[in-house]
């Protein structure tokens, strides 16, 4: 089935649809639609982009120590809270002292991914999320990310000791599995945020149109459809709320997970 080309995809490739083109061109690379080479996630994506760039321009001019307003706070819930989850509590119990370094990175991959995940409660829009190649390429990232973490920690040989695990005998054994485990958390990470958040997008639009069909029909029906004018008021929030709950945990196990494979390769016994 073709997928619809979203309002928000229509007016990026009317901007940057020739230099895309070329773009892709000289990478030899052919588009699956001509008039539309940047799909919906792509597309998705460069919004967020956006958005972020101007919320966090506007933000900055609004911090302050003595009088934080509530825009503040609320971010800064996202560095840490009462709760010990956020970005900088995560680095401080797993990784320790010297954790701070990493929370520039890890912190904008999990607020992307947040992002990502959450705006498609937006009508019109849809999660970048809920297509494969998204997560992948954060998966990517991260996956680069600890393992050169890992390196300028410990340089290229310490690193590797990593692999050999504790008993040096073994490291024959070890080796192989090491790095089966290690390339399985790309697969890990893009499978389970993708899947995740193309099921509950499906629910929340299936189980929404199912609401309306179900007013309708029973809207026919004399008397009970005075009762059925409630389920459109009452069933849309239930859905929206629960397809939030799955963005932010999801997002939430994106981060932490990132956290614990920093924590694993700069942790100092290795």
């Amino acid at each position: 089935m073709e997928e619809k080309i979203l309002g928000v995809t229509r007016l990026v490739n009317w901007l940057l649809a020739k230099p895309a083109l070329a773009l892709l061109g000289l990478l030899h690379i052919r588009p699956e639609s001509q008039q539309y080479p940047i799909p919906n996630h792509i597309a998705m994506e460069l919004l967020i982009f956006a958005l972020a760039i101007v919320f966090f321009v506007w933000l900055k001019g609004r911090l302050s120590v003595e009088r934080p307003g509530g825009t503040q706070q609320c971010m800064e819930a996202l560095l840490t809270n009462s709760m010990g989850v956020g970005v900088q509590d995560l680095l401080d119990d797993l990784v320790g002292h010297g954790g701070e370094k990493y929370l520039a990175m890890l912190g904008s991959v999990g607020m992307f991914v947040l992002l990502c995940n959450l705006i498609s409660v937006v009508p019109g829009l849809s999660s970048p999320t809920a297509t494969s190649s998204v997560p992948l390429g954060c998966a990517v990232v991260v996956f680069i990310y600890y393992n050169w973490a890992g390196i300028r920690k410990n340089g290229p040989i310490g690193h590797g000791k990593h692999f050999l695990g504790p008993v040096w005998w073994l490291a024959w054994l070890m080796l192989p599995i090491e790095i089966v485990s290690n390339i399985s958390r790309l697969l890990s990470l893009t499978v389970r945020l993708w899947v995740n958040m193309l099921v509950s997008e499906l629910l929340y639009s299936l189980f929404l149109g199912l609401s309306v069909a179900l007013f309708i029909f029973v809207g026919k029906l004399n008397a009970l459809g005075y009762v059925s004018g409630v389920l459109p008021l009452v069933a849309p929030p239930i859905f929206i709320a629960l397809h939030i709950f799955v963005a932010i945990l999801q997002a939430f196990v994106f981060t932490i997970l990132p956290v614990v494979y920093v924590s694993a390769v700069v942790a100092e016994e290795h």
